[in-house]
This record gives structure tokens, sequence and C-alpha cells, in this order.
């Protein structure tokens, strides 16, 4: 089709269009985009992208269907998930059950057992430590190991154990994390952060009239707070109940020179619980 326009001006027309951005030619006449209504471009002359893969036509004849739009899938919130199923818990059995259902800690996969508790559910006195250890993790109870015997040892100075049937001497112990760590490693927040659910349900089907946090990470999981050395000594407030921070056991196996601090704590507690009584 001739229009009139000579090589050199049609050329200068077309290099100032590639400098106004224009890359591809894709219709048969040019569209004037500054008209009140501009004519509508001709479909079946425009050619389709190259990217985009030729649909068949349905078997009926009629407009082929869109393809189903993009579904975002929702992250879980393990929290969320650990906040529910405690929820639901209605006596301990039951919140064991959901704890070995829970599948959203890493820790299950590498440890042997659930540790969840030991000790007699009526007693006075909650016992919470951290983790448990290679010991806790094989015979599926906490602190049975040498920071275990060391425990007991401690709790019979004032005549408490684990094992005693009064409620009034007797001990009941658990974790913030109730699967091993690998290599014994320190709980990481995450982790706490998930299973800290069903550790508060578990305080309260349990309700005991003071807890013991046994070590920095107990008081951080449920004071908010850690420095065992500054919280030790000194009573706190912890699920709505008088808690007592105390030194691990397994922190006085490799400090003995703190046995002096342990065994005075040890004392405040029996005075607590004499004044109580």
């Amino acid at each position: 089709m001739d229009s009139g326009m000579d090589a050199h001006t049609a050329l200068a027309l077309l290099d100032w269009q590639i400098e106004l951005g224009v890359t591809e030619a894709i219709g048969e006449t040019p569209v004037n985009r500054y008209e009140a209504e501009p004519p509508s471009a001709p479909v079946a002359a425009e050619r389709p992208a190259r990217s985009a893969p030729a649909r068949s036509a349905p078997a009926g004849g009629g407009v082929a269907a869109p393809p189903p739009p993009f579904v975002q899938m929702q992250e879980v919130d393990p929290v969320a998930v650990a906040r529910a199923a405690a929820a639901e818990a209605r006596d301990l059995e039951s919140l064991r059950a959901a704890m070995a259902a829970f599948e959203h800690c890493e820790l299950k996969r590498g440890a042997r057992s659930l540790v969840f508790s030991d000790g007699n559910p009526a007693a006075r006195v909650m016992v919470i430590g951290e983790a448990p250890g290679r010991d806790e993790d094989i015979q599926g109870k906490p602190f049975v190991g040498p920071a275990g015997q060391l425990l007991d040892r401690m709790f019979a100075c004032i005549g408490m154990g684990r094992a005693d049937p009064a409620a009034e001497r007797a001990l009941y112990i658990t974790n913030v994390l109730p699967w091993r760590p690998p290599q014994n490693r320190d709980p990481k927040p995450d982790e706490v952060a998930m299973l800290l659910p069903f550790l508060q349900r578990h305080v309260e089907l349990v309700d005991p009239e003071v807890l013991l946090l046994m070590g920095n990470h107990s008081c951080g999981a449920l004071l908010g707070r850690k420095g065992i050395t500054r919280l030790r000594g000194h009573w706190a407030q912890a699920l709505d109940r008088p808690a007592l921070p105390m030194f691990h056991p397994a922190y006085l196996l490799r400090n003995p020179n703190a046995k002096r601090e342990a065994w005075h704590d040890l004392l405040m507690l029996q005075a607590r619980l004499r004044e109580t009584a």
C-alpha cells in the first residue's frame, strides 16, 4: 500500500516512535489514541503473545473456561494449634494425648519418647525443669539422670519426694519442653513458644500451690526474664501463683559451691509451705 510518504520521512517517524518506547507493531493500521472515542482495533488482526499457549476450544463450541485462580496456601501457626489442642484437654491423660499428637515441633522427630511428668499430681509443689536429657529421653520421665538423682536428695533433706503418696510432702515434676533437644542444646525461642500452651494447661490441671522454676529457661518461659543468679532466692508470680526460681541441679553438679544458695532456697520453700499449711 502506497502511503505517499518517502523513505526518509518514514524512517524519521520510525526513529521517533522508537524513542517514545515503541518496541513492536501489532496492528495493520495505526490507531490514534488521542481521539475521543478511539476505534476498536480488530482482534483477529492482532498477533497472539508468543508466550501464551494455544487453548483448545471446548467440545460444545462455546468459550473456553478461564484457568482456576491461584490459591495461596495459608501457613499454619503452631502456637495457635497448640493453644487450641491444650484448651480441649480436660485431664492429664487427654493433655498427654494432645501433646503426643502435636506434629509441628521438629524435636519430636529426633526424640525417642515424650517426657510428660513424674510424681504425685496432687502435690502442693510442681517442679518445672527445662528439657529432657539423654536418660530422660530413654526412660520417658523427667529428672532421672544424675541431675534428677541430686534433685531427689535435695528435697529429701526437707522431707519431700516425688514418690511420697502424701500430697503435703509430694512433688510433681515436668519440663518446659517434652522432647529432648539434639545434643542437649538449649531450647530455641520458637520451640518454647509453641509448647508453652501445653505447659500452661498442665499447670492449670494440676493446680499446685507453688511452682519451682528450675533453671534459666524455665524462668524465661514463665517469668519472661532470665538471669537465674539474680532471680533465685526471690519469690515471683507465674501463672497466677507463687513461683520460686532455683538453680538447676545440672548447674549444681558443675558448680558445687552454689549448693549453699540452693539449700537456702529449699529452706525458703519449706517455710512457705509451713505458713500456708
